[in-house]
């Protein structure tokens, strides 16, 4: 009964809230349609501003994987994560999950497609990367774009978040799937 009050609800949220905005903005007697194109003038704006943001983050993940970084820190923290019976396979995810979405959704495409992966470390790179945020990214785009230059704690705060989703991801799927 809840699961399908719940899909329910997610097939008609979008559209109810779209409607009310639509009919309170018809109300309030707002111009919809140039109010929605200055701003997508002004999304325009903000996608061409990030873009040398975008290359720096790109370019840095893809030196540090091209430089076998990845690998010899994965070759590191190998011992220790087995001591716990945690995959190896999944320091690639842990890695670069603060790093770059994409690299991370590329790594976790590699994992679920490899018929030699096991159920628990297919589930917990799953976990991994939707409990935890591209935090280098997020600092490099948005803190870029809008030009601030001392980012004060945000780096620190940002991958000790990181870090906890990544430990309360393999304590939960530890708990759930074993």
């Amino acid at each position: 009964m809840f699961q399908q009050v719940m899909e329910t609800f997610s097939l008609w949220a979008l559209p109810v809230i779209l409607i009310t905005i639509l009919t309170y903005a018809m109300f309030k007697k707002v111009p919809i349609y140039e109010v929605f194109t200055d701003g997508a003038k002004d999304g325009f704006k903000v996608a061409v501003n990030i873009i040398p943001y975008l290359v720096a983050i790109i370019v840095g993940v893809s030196m540090l994987r091209a430089s076998g970084f990845f690998d010899m820190l994965s070759a590191w923290l190998a011992p220790a994560l087995t001591f716990f019976n945690i995959p190896a396979d999944i320091i690639p995810v842990m890695l670069t999950r603060s790093l770059s979405g994409s690299a991370t959704i590329g790594l976790f495409s590699d994992i679920a497609g490899n018929p030699a992966s096991t159920f628990l470390t297919t589930t917990l790179a799953a976990i991994m990367v939707g409990s935890s945020e591209t935090t280098m990214y997020v600092l490099a785009v948005y803190f870029g774009s809008v030009k601030i230059s001392k980012i004060r704690y945000a780096l620190i705060v940002g991958l000790l978040a990181d870090l906890m989703g990544i430990i309360l991801a393999i304590l939960v799927c530890k708990k759930m799937f074993g």
